[in-house]
């Protein structure tokens, strides 16, 4: 029973931590990678077209990865990156608290880094790769019986 509420709130969870990245990521679609190369840059971030790939990749494609549960380590990842960045290069100047203070931001990389690697049952890489997991350790319990 118990297990089953925590694999609903790791779901909603990441429905959520994901429906966030994901509005952040269509609006930098909608920019498109040359304004989205152009706000980085003016923000001092390198590689400014590599970052707004690598942004509108993670917060799009993987936001929707995330949701569904598949790779779920790799978009935890992602957030993270992008997270941290954002932290770093945009708010860390306005403090911890308070308007452009870095709370949500920070708050939002590291709960998509853990849900990243505490997905929960109810996503796909638990159907793919959790059974396989299963199966090894049991195959793993009989050799040693």
């Amino acid at each position: 029973m118990f297990s089953r509420i925590q694999d609903v709130a790791a779901l909603v969870g990441r429905v959520a931590i994901g429906v966030v990245f994901l509005a952040h990521g269509l609006d930098k679609w909608e920019t498109g990678i040359g304004g989205t190369a152009d706000m980085v840059g003016s923000m001092g971030i390198p590689l400014p077209t590599v970052t707004a790939v690598f942004l509108i990749a993670v917060e799009v494609i993987g936001s929707i990865l995330f949701i569904a549960g598949l790779a779920l380590p790799l978009v935890g990842i992602g957030y993270a990156i992008t997270g941290l960045g954002a932290v770093f290069y945009v708010h860390l100047d306005n403090g911890l608290l308070g308007e452009g203070g870095y709370e949500l931001v920070l708050v939002l990389a590291l709960a998509g880094l853990a849900l990243g690697f505490n997905g929960g049952r109810l996503s796909i890489d638990h159907l793919v790769f959790g059974r396989k997991r299963a199966a090894n350790k049991a195959d793993a319990e009989l050799q040693t019986a």
